[in-house]
């Protein structure tokens, strides 16, 4: 089963590297990281990481994740990569997103019509590629699978491996991983943050979230 991870300049990290630790551990994946060319890939909050194969070297994956960024939709730009995300999706079984990943599976013509969820600050995004808005954590539409921001990309993974190799599996690599968030402050969706919050940071994410 081979897993393919869509790297490129600017994306967020742990859009990438949360599914990478749950999806590389399935029985039998083969994962393969691919960007427009080999090399370091610079992340938004500066770590760089490694491309090991350029676009043009992979040419079927079983599932491809595509991670999101500020400057997601900026891969407009380069068609060659919406290109190869519509030829790896009439190869994949799945075919995933984690954040404004989904924008860019939108931007390649992949969310016609499916329900799909992104960053809440960009929600409003989504119809205008095609897609249903969706306001959950995960969701499934055929064989795409979109995630909300970041850290839903762990819970899409996980839930992606339960259909993939059964619920002991996955419930196995969730133990493995020791996933079982307590996190220190109840802020961590737009329903439950202050008011004021959720403004002031919608405001700073707009000036990296460009069109």
């Amino acid at each position: 089963m081979q897993i393919v991870f869509l790297f490129y300049d600017g994306m967020t990290a742990l859009d990438a590297i949360g599914p990478y630790e749950v999806l590389s551990r399935l029985p039998g994946a083969v994962t393969r990281i691919a960007a427009i060319k080999a090399g370091p890939i610079k992340t938004c909050s500066g770590l760089t990481l490694f491309a090991e194969s350029p676009l043009a070297e992979i040419d079927h994956a079983d599932v491809l994740v595509v991670p999101g960024a500020g400057n997601a939709t900026n891969l407009h730009k380069f068609p060659e990569v919406l290109e190869w995300i519509k030829a790896m999706h009439a190869t994949t079984t799945w075919t995933t997103s984690v954040c404004t990943g989904s924008l860019i599976l939108g931007a390649a013509g992949l969310l016609s019509g499916c329900p799909a969820t992104t960053h809440w600050a960009v929600f409003d995004r989504l119809a205008a590629l095609g897609a249903v808005p969706k306001h959950d954590r995960v969701v499934f539409s055929g064989k795409i699978v979109t995630a909300a921001g970041v850290s839903a990309g762990i819970d899409m993974a996980l839930t992606l491996a339960a259909r993939i190799a059964g619920d002991s599996v996955a419930q196995a690599l969730q133990l493995g991983i020791e996933y079982d968030p307590e996190p220190p402050f109840n802020t961590g969706s737009v329903s439950k943050a202050p008011p004021a919050l959720v403004e002031a940071l919608h405001s700073r994410l707009m000036s990296r979230f460009k069109d």
